[in-house]
């Protein structure tokens, strides 16, 4: 390892994801979504693995938009299961956040769960990435 690489400032995803976040089980509606997200303020919800060899989901309100609003779908009738991502690229809490970027480039992502231990800890979005990644990588 050279000096450069040793002096080099890593900020991890555990140091910018936000701990408050969301999750549903999947047979939620979207109208119960709605309203447990316009509570507790998130715009992402996880949605529950169902057994230990389940995967997690993910529902974001673009989701929502377009495979519920856009389709003129009426929100008390779709579950969450039928909207959701699934299975989410999990982040490890100790990735550096430069390479978390990288992966939400190279998979189009907007948002991912911190997991550790097989629990989501946190949520990690592009503006944690920017506003307390980056911004602390420039101390």
């Amino acid at each position: 390892m050279d000096k450069k690489e040793m002096e080099r400032k890593v900020i991890k995803a555990r140091d910018v994801m936000h701990e408050k976040h969301l999750e549903l089980d999947g047979l939620a509606t979207v109208k119960e979504a709605l309203s447990a997200m316009r509570e507790s303020n998130s715009d992402v919800v996880i949605v529950k693995k169902r057994n230990k060899y389940d995967a997690w989901g993910i529902v974001l309100l673009s989701d929502i938009a377009k495979k519920v609003l856009a389709k003129d779908k009426a929100p008390e009738r779709v579950n969450v299961y039928e909207i959701m991502s699934k299975p989410v690229i999990p982040i490890d809490p100790e990735m550096d956040v430069r390479y978390v970027a990288r992966l939400f480039d190279n998979f189009g992502l907007s948002n991912a769960p911190v997991i550790e231990d097989d629990k989501v800890i946190g949520i990690v979005s592009y503006d944690e990435l920017v506003f307390k990644g980056l911004y602390e990588l420039l101390d």
